[in-house]
């Protein structure tokens, strides 16, 4: 077991092994070490990886001499040489994000440590392949001022998060339906190279979100868990072996699609009865605009009511989610976050775990419930995540990954 600087237990990654044929394993295992640990002399980063100092030294050189690495202040213990901690250098690798929904759009530029160095946002009344495009190009140039001097070399492309098969609205006609199903046949690559030299990476928005809560949130805390993301729909991910586990084709932890009961009896899916759009459908039933809903900053105070009955419905149906991803595999954790305020998820994660206790687990170890941390911003935050971690980072359901 690992601790963090702050005390906190982190689970430990994989060991590394010494063979110079698979030192691009290695690399990413100290990359990944560091990213969860926080900065680690190289004998710590040694003794945790497994890997011989000789080795370590290596990789720390290279890494360093590549400017991903930076030296810390050194250390000073009561006897010996002061050791000198690695850290990731924040410049070392920066990355695009863009996370396109059914009426917003988010880009942002992100550091190798998780920070947010710009972000744009846009609202539509639908976002078109037209508008989305446009907005990226827009945003792209405007993001160059907030790079570093040199910092166009550091790109290491730009991650795009979007539903699965966004063009399949179950709640759209007409002309609506006409301008989403545009979305089925685009290229990404080809639309993004008429503007932009950078490496495409595609990924769906809810595993982005769980990739953002994995490297920058409580994943660090968890080996296997679960995770729900409620946005205008509901999705999630699947960490196993502590990673993001994205399946064949890249679907895996479609939770919104698991099955649940609706009041007549009718079968119907998760995504149907714990989503956002409920809410908005709430709203605008009371004569309220839902656009208090997607607003930044995110204000709730004034539709306390129609948000508490919301809640007690979202969370019923949460309860009886979490039993069901757990029957499948043994969680230790089913963590919760979305694009709300995060007292409302709070409260949200405690209505949960109450109606848990009255669910029938026979069979079953109840896992823990936790909220996430990251936020309203972790689809874009994961998808701007997705070009480092292809390129950089440590991934054990990954095909680079030692068998």
């Amino acid at each position: 077991m690992v601790r963090s600087m702050d005390g906190n237990e982190i689970r430990t990654l994989a060991g590394g092994v010494n063979q110079s044929r698979v030192r691009d394993h290695n690399e990413r295992l100290i990359l990944s070490l560091l990213l969860r640990n926080g900065p680690m002399p190289g004998s710590d980063i040694a003794r945790h990886t497994g890997l011989s100092p000789q080795t370590v030294s290596i990789i720390l050189r290279e890494l360093e001499r590549d400017r991903i690495l930076a030296r810390g202040e050194p250390i000073r213990g009561k006897v010996g040489k002061p050791s000198i901690p690695m850290r990731l250098d924040p410049d070392g690798v920066l990355s695009l994000g863009l996370r396109i929904g059914r009426r917003s759009a988010d880009l942002l530029l992100l550091d190798l440590t998780g920070s947010i160095r710009w972000q744009r946002q846009a609202t539509y009344p639908i976002a078109t392949p037209q508008r989305i495009f446009r907005f990226l190009e827009e945003g792209l140039a405007a993001a160059h001022d907030a790079l570093p001097p040199a910092g166009q070399e550091r790109l290491a492309g730009i991650g795009v998060g979007i539903p699965f098969e966004m063009w399949r609205w179950a709640d759209l006609s007409g002309e609506a339906a006409r301008e989403f199903r545009s979305w089925k046949d685009i290229d990404f690559a080809a639309e993004v190279r008429a503007f932009a030299d950078l490496p495409v990476f595609m990924v769906n928005d809810a595993t982005a979100a769980c990739h953002a809560e994995h490297l920058f949130g409580r994943g660090k805390e968890f080996r296997d868990y679960a995770y729900f993301f409620i946005g205008s729909f509901i999705g999630g991910g699947v960490v196993l072996n502590g990673s993001v586990y994205e399946g064949n084709r890249g679907n895996a932890g479609a939770l919104g699609a698991l099955r649940t009961t609706g009041p007549q009896g009718e079968s119907q899916q998760l995504i149907d009865v714990a989503s956002l759009h409920l809410l908005e459908r709430r709203l605008v039933e009371a004569g309220i605009d839902a656009a208090v809903l997607w607003q930044k900053p995110q204000d709730w105070s004034g539709i306390e009511r129609h948000v508490e009955a919301w809640i007690g419905q979202t969370a019923q149906e949460l309860a009886k989610a979490a039993l069901s991803v757990c029957s499948v595999i043994d969680f230790e954790a089913v963590l919760i976050d979305g694009a709300f305020p995060p007292s409302v998820r709070d409260e949200l994660v405690a209505r949960v775990r109450r109606y848990l206790v009255h669910q029938d687990m026979r069979g079953l170890i109840p896992p823990r419930v936790e909220a996430g941390a990251v936020g309203e911003n972790a689809r874009g935050i994961g998808a701007a995540s997705n070009p480092v971690l292809r390129q950089y980072l440590l991934d054990t359901n990954a095909a680079f990954a030692l068998r």
